[in-house]
């Protein structure tokens, strides 16, 4: 445990702040109106529904502002980069991005619940109070506008009126409607399995938060929901005035006797969502911008296992170790992009990546490159954007970790050694690349080309770790993967194991590729 605080307090204290901002969000706003006098009279027809949906939406308004900045990777890698001289704490807070977005996602689907449910309950209490008959508050309050028509309360004037047709045909209950079906197909399609054997789904259905947004936006314009004016306060304030309404006559001359008047609860989640919706719609404008920046296919490369090799070049294009690229193939899909780390080092001249079929999107980039044609298919790519693996070279010692194709962002980083060893490059703290055992079936390694190859198989951690720590008693490991979940937590049980308490000895931390 002491291990665990030592490596990760910051994004302890991160995740804390937000819970905690979420709590006092909740909880403030719902004894705000489940208290407040402006809805004694909305509170008389809910009852505690209302503070309930009014909380949850407030948590919602602020979440939604957050769950687009971490998939904001023009300004991660602009962080990353002006953060290059930060503690090595901070900087790995930025390899956290999905796991935030994830967190805050299901954030999202947990209010959206509350509100929902919320509602619905408010639906059905604003429906019985309108069919009521028995003179109590309630009923008298949804009569009011019968009087006169501005002055309502209950947003359903008529007996024959359904909780189904308010849902369904209201600005309010439409929008939620859409609101709740869009996140429902974002959240259930984020799922491991599918993003990993149907990326397309998810990548089609995640482009549904634009609706989600716009919904959103629109969502509390109508302003179903009121509350009592202020002027209309200090003249018959509902704690001295409110039995007057249940026992008022024609004849009444008391101040008391004056009907109160209402208004809407003026829609705010455009004020949270505004700036992060602007800043995301300038990063898409700035990566279709890029995108659209020819690239020169130089080179084709078929490896065994249907493993498909392109080497590129373009124009103004610069990398870093252990970045990735997002790839669109027109003559596949006008919309589809694929996230694919970046094979090169940057001291070469070009730049590359490599495709394993995983996916119908993969199997058809792999045809259509086999195919003999005249001409090659065009290819479009955004990026650079920069991961963990960019902070290996801050290591003196790094042990590098991939699974399967996951190999591949390290085939980046053992080039560019190679590349800094043969120029003798002085600012590379690295100096010894350990335990790139080697494989002999071929003269070099099958990704990265050197004739150190890769070691292939499953390590006995307990003892690559003990090993390590013993060659390295007070050096600073990094430990970077490309691979499984599973495989992630044994490397950060790992981790927690065999760092030392004592700052003066070996201390291992974990990064793990996310994008």
């Amino acid at each position: 445990m002491g291990n665990w605080l030592v490596n990760h307090w910051f994004s302890a204290a991160v995740l804390v702040t937000w819970l905690g901002i979420n709590v006092f969000l909740f909880t403030y706003y719902f004894l705000f109106f489940d208290q407040d006098e402006r809805y004694f009279y909305t509170r008389a027809i809910l009852g505690s529904a209302l503070a309930w949906a009014r909380a949850s939406a407030k948590c919602l308004n602020f979440n939604s502002m957050l769950i687009l900045l971490p998939v904001c990777r023009n300004l991660l890698s602009f962080l990353r980069g002006t953060c290059s001289c930060c503690r090595r704490t901070l900087r790995k807070q930025l390899d956290h991005n999905l796991t935030f977005h994830k967190l805050v996602a299901y954030a999202l689907a947990l209010f959206t619940a509350v509100h929902t449910i919320a509602h619905l309950f408010n639906l059905e209490r604003y429906n019985d109070s309108q069919q009521a008959t028995d003179g109590s508050l309630a009923a008298i309050l949804s009569k009011m506008h019968l009087k006169n028509s501005n002055k309502w309360l209950n947003p359903i004037h008529s007996n024959q009126t359904t909780v189904e047709y308010v849902a369904f045909t209201t600005i309010p209950g439409l929008t939620g409607v859409i609101i709740t079906l869009a996140l429902i197909l974002m959240v259930t399609s984020s799922t491991e399995f599918i993003r990993r054997n149907y990326f397309e789904v998810f990548w089609y259905t995640h482009h549904l938060f634009i609706v989600y947004f716009a919904g959103l936006v629109i969502h509390g314009i109508a302003g179903l929901v009121r509350g009592q004016t202020e002027d209309s306060m200090e003249e018959v304030h509902p704690r001295r005035c409110a039995e007057y309404l249940v026992q008022k006559h024609e004849e009444c001359r008391h101040v008391c006797c004056k009907n109160p008047e209402f208004s809407s609860i003026p829609a705010e989640s455009w004020k949270w969502v505004l700036a992060p919706v602007i800043l995301y719609a300038f990063e898409r404008i700035l990566r279709v911008w890029r995108a659209r920046q020819k690239v020169v296919v130089t080179k084709v490369i078929m490896h065994p296992a249907r493993v498909l090799e392109l080497q590129m070049q373009k124009k103004g294009f610069r990398m870093e170790v252990g970045q990735y690229i997002f790839v669109n193939c027109p003559a596949i899909s006008l919309l589809e992009w694929h996230p694919f780390t970046l094979t090169s080092a940057p001291e070469e001249d070009f730049f590359s990546i490599h495709i394993r079929a995983a996916g119908d999107w993969t199997e058809r980039i792999i045809d259509t490159f086999q195919q003999q044609k005249p001409e090659m298919p065009r290819i479009e790519v955004d990026g650079p954007f920069g991961t963990a693996s960019e902070d290996v070279f801050q290591y003196e010692v790094a042990m590098l970790v991939g699974a399967g194709i996951g190999v591949t962002p390290f085939a980046s980083i053992l080039k560019s050694i190679w590349y800094k060893f043969q120029q003798a490059d002085q600012t590379l703290k690295t100096k010894k690349a350990n335990n790139a055992a080697l494989h002999y079936d071929t003269a070099t390694d099958t990704v990265t080309g050197l004739r150190h190859k890769t070691i292939f198989g499953r390590p006995m951690w307990n003892a690559e770790f003990s090993a390590v720590a013993t060659a390295h008693p007070r050096s600073v490991v990094g430990v970077f993967l490309c691979g499984p979940g599973a495989l992630a937590k044994d490397l950060q049980r790992s981790c927690h194991q065999h760092s030392s308490l004592d700052p003066r000895k070996v201390k291992f931390y974990f990064n793990k590729e996310n994008f």
